[in-house]
């Protein structure tokens, strides 16, 4: 098994297949030697993870959400690899939406599920440039979209 793997499996994660894309966009390009991942938006086994920051959801609740875009993330990143993991060669960037109150603040700590949960399982290849912003909404309501580019070799 692959460290990546291993590593998943140590977090309690199994990746879900790739989830398909919900309007008239593809879910990655691979251009050169970059995948540029659509926004993964948060959603578990239960289904969408909805919801404001600031309002009914809480910033360790909106970190949530945003691992499990990371997973999604994941889930892309090996289709795109052709599910070999040995053609990864580092996260690049994260851009993350924050559905939010417009008077909270707290949008890295939220983005940082997603962040952290990178870096545990693709090591120093998941370290990456980030932003993270608020929202005024996300599509279904969502609480976090990230979307994400990474380098392969």
């Amino acid at each position: 098994m692959h460290p990546i793997e291993d590593r998943l499996s140590s977090q309690g994660v199994t990746l879900p297949a790739a989830p398909a894309p919900a309007a008239n966009y593809v879910p990655f390009v691979v251009t050169g030697n970059l995948v540029h991942i659509s926004g993964q938006i948060s959603q578990n086994e239960s289904g969408l993870i909805l919801g404001r920051l600031g309002e009914d959801l809480a910033v360790e609740q909106g970190a949530e959400a945003a691992r499990r875009c990371a997973i999604s993330i994941l889930a892309q990143l090996k289709a795109a690899c052709g599910g070999d993991w040995n053609r990864l060669s580092r996260a690049v960037k994260l851009v993350g939406f924050v559905n939010s109150t417009p008077d909270f603040t707290d949008q890295p700590k939220v983005i940082n599920g997603a962040s952290d949960f990178l870096v545990a399982v693709l090591g120093d290849a998941g370290r990456h440039a980030r932003s993270a912003v608020s929202a005024a909404s996300l599509p279904l309501g969502v609480a976090v979209e990230i979307e994400a580019i990474f380098e392969l070799k």
